[in-house]
């Protein structure tokens, strides 16, 4: 369970009372109420008629100024973290580059339960197997990362770190994007109205950092889980992307460059907000003008290819859908639910469609979908359900894409849990 810095609160110094449906909760109460930075706070706000004497100093000499000198340099190191994200990744000379989607995780759905916790350590070991066994270049994380309507005080970036952690434990680079649970807002169980109750929210200390609202059922928004994300993780690529495009916050464009050519762009790679949750699911005519304006700047001629990366499939994954089992052109393995698409289309497949450099559009939110169609000159794939949060049985996977540069290629496959792998495919 490589929960990277939970795992010192994790294993041994969450006290007995914190039941595992509290553990996130506790884990605030206890990182807030430590005495190393409580002492460090209740120094600083000394006035200076309040200083201590000599002899103060003298006792903290003794025992408690190394604490003091501790927490200050945590501080030191803590500031540090914050990073303006790169634009770029670099590939591996003479290797292809690799990415492995992960797809609706939903970590802390029902976290009240014993249940829920339950779930996001088995889809950490989903995540650690396909990165132990594939070991790309790069994860995407596309969507309803956490279960925000799940989650009952506004700690949802708790979650969404514990989704990180098996990535940034192995040092990959990573980037994400919104699906529509991520700042749904909490809904209330019906059950807690019943003679059991409420139950009880471990919550922070009265004279802690955290104010009063940590227990208000606030949520958290995407900003919000964008920000503490880029701000804690030197290892994230993700970014707010332009104000304008507001309510949309994951709009942004990465480029793969060469090893050998290191001013060559290898596939530029688009993340787009498909919106749910706090506002409607849909790619709003300004992300489509933004997507357009963009592409032509930095590939006027569409000479490097592009793969396309939001949650909620479009109304054209509806058109090219196999009616019962999958077969060719589409390759997959499961084909189980009708899609789920987006509320409207403003522009943006039309736009996709035009330009041949776009050579695949990648989605999840329909756990029981796994295939890869053609539409156009472009493909429109699925990801595999990565998580055990969230609805369905199915075997948990992830899709894989592998980008070789000479000659140059894009190939998918799905890597299950058990280590198999299917469904490959060619997409340019």
């Amino acid at each position: 369970m490589p929960f990277d810095n939970y795992d010192l609160q994790i294993n041994g110094n969450i006290p007995s009372q914190y039941s595992v449906r509290t553990r996130p909760i506790a884990l605030r109460h206890l990182q807030s109420s430590s005495p190393t930075i409580n002492l460090f706070k209740q120094f600083n706000s000394l006035s200076p008629i309040q200083m201590p004497t000599s002899s103060y100093f003298t006792i903290l000499s003794n025992s408690c100024l190394a604490l003091l000198f501790q927490a200050f340099f945590i501080s030191i190191a803590a500031s540090s973290d914050h990073h303006t994200p790169e634009n770029h990744i670099r590939t591996r000379a003479d290797a292809p580059f690799k990415v492995a989607l992960f797809a609706d995780l939903h970590f802390g759905e029902n976290a009240w339960t014993d249940w829920g916790p339950k779930q996001d350590v088995n889809s950490i070991k989903v995540m650690s197997s396909v990165l132990d066994t594939e070991t790309p270049d790069f994860v995407v994380y596309l969507g309803d990362v956490v279960t925000a309507n799940n989650i009952p005080i506004s700690n949802a970036s708790l979650y969404w770190d514990q989704a990180l952690s098996p990535t940034r434990s192995r040092g990959t680079p990573w980037a994400s994007v919104f699906g529509n649970h991520d700042d749904a807002p909490f809904e209330w169980p019906m059950e807690w109205f019943a003679a059991s109750g409420i139950p009880q929210l471990v919550c922070p200390v009265p004279n802690s950092s955290y104010s009063g609202e940590e227990c208000s059922f606030r949520g958290t928004s995407r900003l919000e889980l964008m920000k503490n994300e880029m701000d804690n993780n030197v290892l994230s690529l993700s970014k707010s992307g332009p104000q304008d495009l507001w309510p949309g916050i994951s709009n942004y464009v990465l480029q793969v460059l060469s090893k050998e050519k290191p001013h060559t762009p290898l596939v530029y790679l688009y993340f787009l907000d498909s919106g749910g949750g706090t506002y409607p699911e849909v790619l709003s005519t300004a992300q489509a003008d933004w997507f357009k304006r963009i592409s032509e700047e930095i590939n006027p001629d569409s000479g490097v290819p592009e793969l396309i990366f939001w949650h909620i499939p479009s109304k054209a994954y509806k058109k090219v859908a196999p009616k019962f089992r999958i077969h060719k052109p589409c390759v997959g393995s499961i084909n189980k639910e009708k899609v789920a698409a987006q509320e409207a289309e403003m522009g943006i497949m039309k736009i996709l469609v035009k330009r041949p450099s776009v050579k695949a559009v990648f989605v999840g939110h329909n756990h029981g979908l796994d295939w890869c169609c053609p539409y156009g000159q472009l493909w429109l794939c699925f990801a595999r359900h990565t998580g055990y949060g969230g609805y369905g049985n199915w075997a948990r996977g992830s899709r894989i894409l592998e980008i070789n540069e000479r000659p140059f290629s894009i190939s998918s496959w799905i890597r299950m849990e058990d280590g198999s792998v299917h469904s490959e495919v060619i997409l340019s």
